[in-house]
């Protein structure tokens, strides 16, 4: 999986927007995981449950430590991505309804540069 999330070298920024209460954005939303003790980690919900941002981040995060990473809640907004290249060259993304795979598939070929 890390692999996946390995950023070209190209890349500058990657920025995800979404309104933190709209349905469309469900699936894109992070929420982070409460502290457990380290004998309850079996208690954290499964893959189904958790939302892409929440599960795929701190992968993205450790395999590029110096690429910002950016998260925005706006009220209203459809949930999208944002690929920031070096000489400001954009690429954008619509997530909205899309699945956890569907979210997946389209940040990867954003963060390679595709």
């Amino acid at each position: 999986m890390a692999s996946k999330y390995a950023f070209a070298p190209t890349l500058r920024e990657l920025r995800f927007l979404f309104c933190q209460t709209g349905e469309p954005s469900a699936s894109t939303r992070y929420s982070p995981l409460p502290s457990l003790p380290e004998r309850s980690i079996s208690v954290v919900d499964s893959d189904e449950k958790r939302s892409f941002l929440t599960r795929a981040y701190p992968t993205m995060k450790k395999a590029n430590p110096h690429t910002p990473i950016l998260i925005r809640g706006a009220l209203g907004v459809g949930p999208r991505v944002w690929a920031r290249h070096e000489h400001g060259r954009e690429e954008v993304q619509d997530l909205s309804g899309l699945s956890d795979k569907e979210i997946e598939e389209r940040v990867a070929g954003l963060v390679r540069g595709s």
